[in-house]
């Protein structure tokens, strides 16, 4: 085409005659070869842009698509886009050019800006140009006909046009998958909280309109809006429905909600279950007890207190039957809605399965020295963190004496580890803890250190699920006014009550703050935020005027943090607090301002929070102040791990240890569990740095991030265990190092190696404790009895079956990869822990001589007799050469064994570990019995039983021994819970049965 037309000369020369049909001929030659002749039509453009002026000129828009063209290929993209509007239908939107390409998204990029701003500012859109929204339209329209309905979708929430967004939804082929590629969108790429929310309404909406709505969805999208009593209506629709599978269904709904771990709203939902209907008005119902009563009974009461109603069986038989049936589904959901029944299936899974290996806390416990506390105190929470939740403490109770070597704060947290070892005993958690709490009366009798441990263990074990406990923390705060025993009372009531609001105790925890006692009121500021979490209220506002008034820096620093936990999850509307914090003179409340923003817009990735936390990390004049700005990164960033590492990576390398240390747990929080190779290649150079402090960060860092990721899926996983063993046994290791290494190893074997640190649930949504936990953990550089918090981040990593009656029945399911890429860490052995070298034995000449002496009298004795050697030296003789014989034939044998190729799969049986790289290979089995309700490869799944009438076996019936017993035994020893786990850890197995053999 181009060789047509070799200039454009004589085209642009007919413009200039009089007649329209010449005009109309050059125009549209121009516009033909507009590619090939823009430099030369360039020369012309105020010649063609008169006649797009010319309202008298019938091809005005011919002329306006020209200079278009010309416009475009100069750079110039405004110009161009203006003139394309003015060429009306003759800018072909459906034409496949670079030209076409690029100003449809300049135009698409340009409404939606407009769009954005009159919704900010709450103007309508009436700036925005007719022909801008036409164009966009006709893009629209064009994505639908063409079936691209993701790209139509995403550019309707782009443009905020829910009217076309339903459309692309409704005109779809598959809609519930539509809807749930819009749930993802919403949640990755909008960044105005309160726009998400309007597009989730639309989307609930939409789900509602459905011939079968997905209420799986449509209930997390309603956990997102806020709206409990919809999402109870839902629950009661599905559970007094007749067909088993609603009710199956509603269950999932409910574990699926829990998984989110948003306390109040769960129980908000759990109150507005309506209860059962009586035919007879005359005939009781046990009621809900009232709060008050609820909270003063003892822990082993708490189960049957939170189910709510309770039905008698002699009111269940004058019951119409269906509503006998809701009753029967009722209890159950209110159970799993309190959380106590995934508490009480982990607790169990935890308990069965735990792998913890006791040898590496020897080996610590061997090399750390007694002199340094700080290692001594990093092995007790190394031992937490690596039981924590499986109720075994076998490490305590055997080195009872080590342990009470520690005192005074070191006492606390030893006692408060208790707390993390038995997280989620929620019947027995009071009488666990029961010989260390304070005693009632003025003088207790124990050591407040341990009695504060005590209450702030409790709020560990009812961490976000303190309904039964909330009311004896409550009196053990308002009865004592020793500081000790306050911090640990504020510290588990934060626990236990976290996220409720609850006044009455945020009124007793403000009154702690205003005795203005250093160590009291630092666990009352965080306890304030953590009563307070996300609520955003104006209690902030005078959480931050006494941080104002106090002189104490540790008062301040928990005002600090606790202000940042009350703006959780509120992004921009907590804009205006971020910045009276963050350009406040005193570098505290800055370094609060830092963690304002960490968790104001956790998670999503929101890019002015990166950029204001990238300002401070390099301008602040505080080191506190841009380590922690460049740490927040972390908790903005965990949506999208695999961009901190790349954003980061120049801080890593910073001449201030401060942001170096920063970027280190920047990349540990948000890529923990991952396993992601960036993440480890920049930790590597940091865990030899040259500052100790440094090293300890990028450890704990490393743990974090390789937390269930085996050696088989990246061998750097055996280099940085081997790491940690040779700091740890080094004696010229400096403390802090030592430190990150004992704790990194806790980490790392978390939870009996069955837990994985999770911020995000299976549904993209925030899991609050995990977040929080996380949080308060880091602030550990402090205060280090908040290395605790970090067990709130645990998420089991197993697949847990269920039946109707929330049993774990026996099936199997497959894992398609090979069994080594995923099993447990091989168990150390003795060698490899001692790095003593053997010295030979000092012999004294003396005794060399004797023995010489006695040796040559033997052998003239036998010669002159010519006997044999007498029976015993041969017996041993051969016993020598036998076991000699038998180890040289072990050795020969083993290489001749073939070794059989690895499967290429395994078998699992429910309940069964299943870390999260291992989840894209679960199937399950054609013909199984069970069937999942919904399609998941781990957490807590409902079962559809195929064949009901065969009987059942079940799983994980062994729940932990109880332990009231135990702790009767005194407060001598820590109570005791795991006692056959604990066995099953150290004791060999028994020998088997005697048996005759017959041929």
């Amino acid at each position: 085409m181009a060789t047509l037309v070799s200039s454009a000369g004589a085209m642009l020369a007919m413009l200039s005659e009089n007649s329209v049909a010449l005009k109309l001929h050059a125009l549209s030659n121009l516009n033909l070869y507009a590619q090939f002749l823009w430099p030369e039509i360039s020369t012309s453009i105020p010649l063609i842009e008169s006649l797009y002026e010319d309202e008298e000129f019938s091809q005005r828009p011919l002329a306006g698509l020209v200079v278009s063209k010309v416009f475009y290929y100069l750079g110039e993209l405004n110009d161009s886009l203006a003139y394309a509007l003015g060429a009306g239908t003759l800018f072909d939107v459906s034409e496949d050019s670079d030209y076409v390409r690029t100003l449809l998204d300049k135009a698409i990029d340009e409404y939606a800006s407009l769009r954005n701003k009159a919704a900010e500012s709450k103007e309508e859109a009436v700036n925005i140009d007719p022909r801008l929204e036409a164009i966009v339209e006709r893009m629209l329209e064009k994505c639908i006909l063409d079936g691209r309905y993701q790209q139509a979708m995403g550019m309707a929430i782009e443009c905020r046009r829910l009217d076309k967004l339903e459309e692309a939804i409704m005109r779809s082929d598959n809609a519930p998958g539509s809807l749930s590629y819009c749930i993802n969108v919403s949640h990755s790429y909008v960044s105005r909280r309160e726009y998400r929310q309007e597009v989730l309404r639309l989307l609930v909406r939409v789900y509602q309109k459905l011939p079968s709505p997905d209420y799986l969805s449509i209930c997390q999208c309603l956990m997102f809006l806020d709206q409990p009593e919809v999402v109870a209506g839902i629950l009661e629709k599905l559970l007094r429905a007749e067909n088993l599978e609603d009710t199956l269904l509603s269950f999932q709904i409910a574990f699926d909600l829990v998984e989110n771990e948003h306390q109040a709203f769960l129980l908000n939902v759990r109150d507005r279950l309506s209860k059962p209907k009586l035919s007879s008005p005359e005939v009781p119902i046990s009621r809900e007890p009232e709060p008050s009563q609820t909270e003063n009974t003892t822990a082993s009461e708490d189960v049957q207190m939170d189910e709510g109603t309770r039905v008698s069986e002699s009111v269940v038989s004058e019951m119409d039957p269906v509503e006998a049936r809701y009753a029967e589904r009722l209890t159950k959901i209110k159970g799993i809605l309190s959380g106590e029944t995934s508490i009480q299936l982990t607790l169990q899974f935890l308990y069965s399965h735990n792998k913890s290996d006791l040898l590496i806390l020897k080996t610590i416990k061997q090399s750390v020295e007694m002199r340094n506390s700080v290692c001594h105190s990093a092995t007790i929470y190394a031992n937490a963190i690596m039981h924590a939740g499986t109720t075994v403490d076998t490490f305590l109770r055997e080195n009872l004496d080590w342990l009470s070597r520690a005192t005074n704060w070191a006492k606390f947290s030893a006692t408060a580890g208790l707390g993390v070892i038995h997280r989620g005993h929620l019947q027995q958690g009071r009488s666990l803890m029961a010989p260390y709490l304070p005693q009632g009366g003025a003088g207790g009798g124990g050591s407040p250190y341990s009695e504060g441990g005590a209450l702030y263990a409790l709020g560990l074990i009812h961490a976000n699920h303190g309904e039964g406990i909330k009311q004896f923390l409550l009196d053990s705060l308002r009865s004592t006014n020793v500081e000790v025993i306050q911090h640990g009372a504020c510290l588990g009531l934060g626990l236990a009550a976290l996220g409720t609001a609850n006044e009455d105790i945020f009124e007793d925890i403000k009154n702690v703050l205003y005795t203005d006692s250093a160590v009291a009121g630092e666990a009352a500021g965080i306890s304030m935020g953590l009563l307070m979490v996300g609520t955003a209220s104006e209690k902030a506002g005078e959480m931050l005027a006494y941080a104002h008034e106090t002189q104490h820096e540790k008062i301040i620093r928990g005002l600090a943090l606790g202000i940042a936990l009350t703006v959780y999850g509120r992004e921009e509307e907590a804009d205006t607090l971020i910045e009276q914090m963050t350009r406040d003179q005193d570098p505290i409340i800055r370094y609060g301002g830092m963690y304002a923003l960490a968790l104001a817009y956790s998670g999503t990735s929101n890019n002015k929070a990166i950029r204001q936390l990238l300002h401070f990390a390099v301008s602040d004049v505080s080191d506190d102040v841009r380590r922690t700005a460049v740490l927040a990164l972390g908790f903005v960033l965990y949506s999208e791990p695999e961009q901190t590492p790349r954003i980061v990576s120049l801080l890593s390398e910073s001449y201030n240890p401060h942001v170096r240390y920063g970027a280190a747990l920047a990349v540990g929080i948000s890529c923990a569990g991952t396993g992601l190779s960036e993440a480890i290649s920049l930790l590597e150079p940091l865990t030899s740095d040259v500052v100790d402090f440094v090293r300890q960060g990028a450890l704990i860092a490393m743990a974090m991030v390789m937390v269930q990721i085996t050696e088989a899926m990246d061998s750097r996983v055996g280099t940085f265990r081997r790491q940690l063993e040779k700091i740890i046994l080094d004696k010229h290791e400096d403390t802090m190092s030592k430190m990150g290494a004992i704790l990194a190893s806790g980490i790392l074997d978390a939870g009996g190696r069955n837990v994985t640190i999770r911020l995000l649930s299976k549904s993209k949504h925030d899991k609050i404790t995990a977040v929080v936990g996380l949080a308060v953990f880091s602030q550990f550089w402090y205060w280090y009895p908040l290395i605790y918090f970090i067990s709130l981040s645990f998420s089991p990593t197993a697949f847990v079956g269920l039946n109707y009656d929330l049993k774990v029945p026996k099936f199997e399911f497959l894992s398609h990869a090979k069994p080594s890429l995923f099993e447990y860490p091989k168990p150390t052995s003795v060698p490899t822990t001692t790095s003593a070298v053997k010295l030979p034995t000092a012999v004294l000449s003396t005794s060399a001589k004797a023995k010489a002496r006695a040796k040559k009298e033997t052998e003239l004795k036998e010669k002159a007799v010519g006997s044999e050697p007498s029976a015993s030296t041969s017996a041993a003789g051969k016993g020598k050469s036998s076991t000699e014989k038998g180890d040289s034939m072990l050795v020969d044998n083993v290489p001749e064994k073939k070794v059989e190729p690895e499967p290429s799969f395994e078998t699992l049986t429910n309940p069964a570990r299943v870390v999260p790289a291992q989840e894209k290979f679960i199937k399950f089995l054609e013909g199984s019995r069970y069937m999942p309700v919904k399609l998941a490869a781990s957490g807590f799944v409902l079962l559809k039983d195929l064949r009901p009438e065969e009987p059942e076996v079940l799983s994980l019936t062994d729940a932990p021994a109880s332990a009231a017993t135990n702790a009767a035994a005194g407060s001598t020893a820590p109570v005791q819970q795991g006692t056959v786990a604990a066995m099953a850890v150290d004791e060999e197995p028994q020998p088997p049965q005697p048996f005759e053999y017959t041929s």
